[in-house]
């Protein structure tokens, strides 16, 4: 998505959005592309826009192969969410700011980040638009809501 952005010269006007406050929703790629830096990236990396002040890892649960379902636990939802997670990136590092909205359990009893808010912009490293479950999508709308008083 990055170099596609940066063929088209999108990076920069994008970039601006971003840094206006803009309401922006990354998922799984998206989150990459918001996050301020990125680990495990091809040779020569990708242009990120930044804004989102984490740091991502770019497919840390594996490859294509390695995509799993499963449910989280979502601060402040009183039910856990059907999350989808295809080649997906990780939160290995948020800064003070970025609300931590769920974790990942791994198997060692860690917790991996794998949705994150900070002001106007959300990251999941899953794909919330695979689900049925809209919640996500109400969080967003609240977020451009808020955003546009």
């Amino acid at each position: 998505m990055g170099l596609i952005a940066q063929r088209w010269d999108l990076v920069e006007p994008l970039q601006d959005w971003v840094q206006a406050g803009k309401p922006v929703w990354g998922t799984c790629a998206g989150l990459i592309l918001l996050s301020n830096q990125a680990t495990g990236q091809k040779q020569d990396g990708q242009p990120l826009l930044g804004g989102l002040d984490v740091l991502v890892n770019r497919n840390y649960f594996g490859s294509q192969r390695d995509s799993f379902e499963t449910y989280l636990e979502v601060k402040g939802w009183d039910e856990p969410v059907h999350a989808i997670f295809i080649r997906a990136p990780a939160i290995l590092e948020a800064a003070p700011g970025v609300d931590c909205l769920a974790t990942l359990r791994e198997e060692d009893g860690s917790e991996v980040i794998v949705a994150v808010k900070q002001n106007s912009i959300l990251g999941t490293a899953f794909h919330p638009e695979l689900s049925a479950d809209l919640r996500w999508h109400v969080l967003f709308l609240d977020i451009v809501c808020a955003t546009s008083r």
